[in-house]
């Protein structure tokens, strides 16, 4: 019984790109690599922690996702959300994406001291709805 030819074969990773790549779609905020690979793992059984490295690197390189990083840690999210800024929960660690934007600064503004903004980040911190209702 002789191998189908190489060509027949689906790309490798193709379904860990697509499981991965809709979970980042799905999610209210950027994701840590160990909460993405949780997730996935309820359809790819059998997926390692690199798999999800490796498959974001491409994703990366692809610009369907990019990284965030807040208080040091890397998180990753699909790309295309536009302009937007995040709101990261004290009490559950969940970090959710706000679709608008708290501060007035667009790019070319000259701040105090001429500085030259380019663009700008922010990340806001309190306690989410859920969090704030399950603390009453």
């Amino acid at each position: 019984m002789s191998a189908a030819p190489a060509s027949s074969l689906p790309p490798r990773g193709t379904r860990q790109r697509e499981v991965i790549g809709r979970l980042l779609q799905a999610a209210e905020g950027p994701l840590d690599v160990p909460e993405l690979h949780r997730r996935a793992l309820g359809e790819l059984p059998k997926l390692g922690v690199a798999t999800v490295y490796r498959t974001l690197k491409l994703l990366q390189e692809q610009g369907a996702a990019h990284m965030v990083t807040l208080d040091g840690e890397n998180l990753y999210e699909a790309s295309g959300r536009g302009h937007h800024h995040h709101f990261s929960c004290r009490a559950c660690q969940r970090v959710f994406t706000l679709h608008t934007c708290p501060v007035a600064l667009p790019a070319g503004t000259i701040y105090p001291g001429g500085f030259v903004v380019e663009a700008h980040e922010v990340t806001l911190y309190g306690v989410c709805p859920e969090c704030a209702k399950n603390s009453l």
